[in-house]
């Protein structure tokens, strides 16, 4: 673990209490609030919004890790960024591909060949739009419902055990400004 400890943290995770982080070639901890000059005059940036970039930055890295372990205990064989696809379907049921392929933010040829690799994993199965015989409809099957829910099951209960210690309504907080910060990033 000690090489994804990140600034600032120590190996179990924990922030030091008290004082600020320190900005590369100051040297000097920067109060919450405070803007960083930069050369003359020119302000970079606010103290709050450089360690939002941080933490996000961490965390992202360990979401795409995350994602492609949880691609590989849902199948083997399966391609990391295909998992969503996967919850998206487990979450909101049948959708049409364009649907799938708006969501995740990638071409129709991309889709085709994500949709493909699912179908022949046994995990998802296609079939016409009765409303438009030109689209598809995309489904789980019924092993690829059980497979998504058994990994999501387990990962919900890994974040309910590291987040024992903390109070139920700081979880709902975090997921609400996390739900609200995606509304912010996605426009």
């Amino acid at each position: 673990m000690g090489a994804d400890v990140h600034k600032g943290e120590d190996r179990n995770g924990d922030r030091p209490s008290g004082g600020g982080d320190r900005l590369s070639g100051g040297g000097d901890a920067v109060p919450a609030g405070a803007a960083v000059p930069a050369g003359g005059d020119e302000l970079v940036a606010d103290h709050e919004y450089l360690s939002l970039e941080r933490e996000l930055t961490f965390l992202l890295r360990r979401a795409r890790a995350n994602q492609g372990e949880m691609a590989r205990e849902v199948h083997p064989d399966l391609e990391s960024a295909a998992y969503g696809l996967l919850v998206r379907l487990e979450e909101y049921g049948r959708q049409r591909a364009t649907e799938l392929a708006a969501y995740i933010g990638v071409g129709k040829a991309t889709m085709s060949r994500q949709l493909r690799a699912l179908e022949d994993l046994g995990l998802i199965a296609r079939e016409p739009d009765p409303a438009d015989g030109r689209a598809w409809l995309v489904d789980l099957t019924d092993e690829g419902r059980r497979r998504v829910t058994h990994v999501r099951e387990a990962r919900r209960a890994r974040y309910v055990t590291q987040l024992s210690h903390w109070d139920r309504q700081e979880v709902a907080e975090l997921a609400r400004l996390l739900h609200q910060l995606n509304g912010v990033i996605g426009k």
